[in-house]
């Protein structure tokens, strides 16, 4: 292999290996799902299938092509003729004729169950945007977690030499080692455990993007989390025009009201034309024209039952888009206050909380290594930092977590670029 070549595969190994150094957006990862996941191609196909219903329905139904004979003095076709007047062979075509308005309400219906579905195929994208989120907010939680975890249990090692020094030169007894010990060793099976969390996380976006359980994701972007741009007032505004459950219950409310009047429609007949054309051989040629009207001799066993259906799921429609719009309103505004909540604790636990117990670790470290204080005091105040460092970024998670759930309630983007 030539220098050149050898120097282009360098090239191309090194910007591998800063690709797969990058951190892992959130964004490409939400790309990468709503190209890949099945449920929401499977969402979309349903909602693909629904738009094909309206032409159809709007359509006239299928003309009817009749072809027969009748035949005197035997069965064969043709027989008596041009000697017999009963004797034919002809064609029939007939063509039922619902009434314009009928035939428009009934494409109005489909389309708006074909709104429906729509509506169903937005909830199903934010569902599976919200699952990605929330699972991305754990991942990054872990990783955030091991890093307090190990820098933890550096110091927590640090602890442990500076007591075997102290034991050896016979400042401090050896139960000092074994409670340092016995911290690090409590350390490790936190470590285990968000370890499991973090492979859990994996897992579950992998589902989420189809791809192979065990593929490696690598280190989630730090999110920059911002605050919450919209009161709760101002998101449930914008909610009831941008919520795919409200709108989808809406759309239920408007085919409802359609199938009402269709039905009301259903009272009145239709009719069917039919024309045909009968050869008799030498006698003159046989023409006919017919109306068939149905009579409505059964409408109180068969149209008005008909009817009263469609006025009852039209009031059960209502009643669903009340409850969808009730709940919508508890579980924002549940959600909200859990944001809220956890923006609040987080702040608090960067700016007050974190660097108290930093100056706490610092100073105990430096009184214990001089012999000016206890291990268990030393020891408490490292388990607290490492407790409050790892707190801080569960609250970061917790407020990625519910604004994901927001987003997905509301259909609202919460950044402050798309909440003007």
């Amino acid at each position: 292999m030539s220098y050149r070549s050898n120097a282009l595969v360098l090239a191309l190994a090194c910007a591998g290996l800063m690709r797969a150094a990058e951190p892992v957006r959130l964004e490409d990862l939400t790309a990468e799902a709503l190209a890949n996941n099945r449920e929401v191609l499977a969402a979309e196909k349903r909602y693909e299938a629904a738009r094909q219903r309206s032409a159809p329905a709007r359509s006239l139904p299928d003309p009817t092509l009749s072809v027969g004979y009748t035949s005197n003095g035997g069965p064969l076709p043709g027989q008596g003729l041009g000697s017999n007047p009963t004797s034919n062979i002809g064609v029939m075509i007939s063509q039922e004729l619902p009434s314009a308005s009928k035939r428009k309400l009934r494409g109005d219906i489909a389309a708006k169950e074909a709104e429906a579905e729509f509506q169903a195929w937005q909830a199903v994208e934010l569902n599976v945007r919200s699952r990605l989120a929330q699972a991305f907010h754990r991942l990054h939680h872990t990783w955030a977690a091991l890093e307090v975890l190990d820098a933890g249990k550096e110091n927590l090692t640090s602890l442990l030499r500076v007591s075997e020094a102290r034991y050896t030169s016979g400042k401090v007894a050896q139960t000092d080692i074994f409670k340092a010990q016995a911290q690090l060793s409590m350390l490790e099976t936190r470590i285990l455990r968000m370890r499991q969390d973090k492979a859990s996380a994996d897992a579950e976006i992998n589902s989420l993007l189809n791809r192979a359980p065990a593929t490696p994701l690598g280190q989630p972007e730090s999110p920059e989390p911002e605050a919450l741009p919209l009161t709760v007032d101002a998101l449930l505004a914008r909610a009831a025009n941008n919520a795919p459950e409200l709108q989808r219950a809406l759309a239920m409310i408007q085919r409802g009201e359609l199938g009402v009047n269709l039905a009301r429609k259903e009272l009145h007949s239709d009719y069917t034309i039919a024309a045909g054309y009968f050869n008799q051989g030498t006698m003159p040629a046989m023409y006919q024209v017919r109306v068939d009207i149905p009579l409505r001799l059964h409408t109180e066993s068969r149209q008005r039952p008909a009817l009263n259906e469609q006025v009852d799921l039209l009031a059960e429609a209502r009643h669903n888009f009340e409850a969808s719009e009730q709940g919508l309103q508890f579980k924002v505004r549940d959600a909200y206050l859990a944001a809220e909540t956890a923006w609040r604790l987080r702040e608090l636990y960067a700016d007050t909380i974190m660097p108290q117990t930093q100056l706490t670790v610092d100073s105990g470290l430096a009184a214990y290594t001089s012999g000016n204080a206890d291990l268990v005091s030393v020891l408490n105040s490292v388990a607290t930092k490492i407790d409050v460092q790892e707190q801080m970024h569960e609250q970061e998670m917790n407020y990625g977590i519910a604004v994901a759930r927001l987003e997905e309630m509301t259909g609202v983007q919460m950044t402050r670029k798309d909440s003007k």
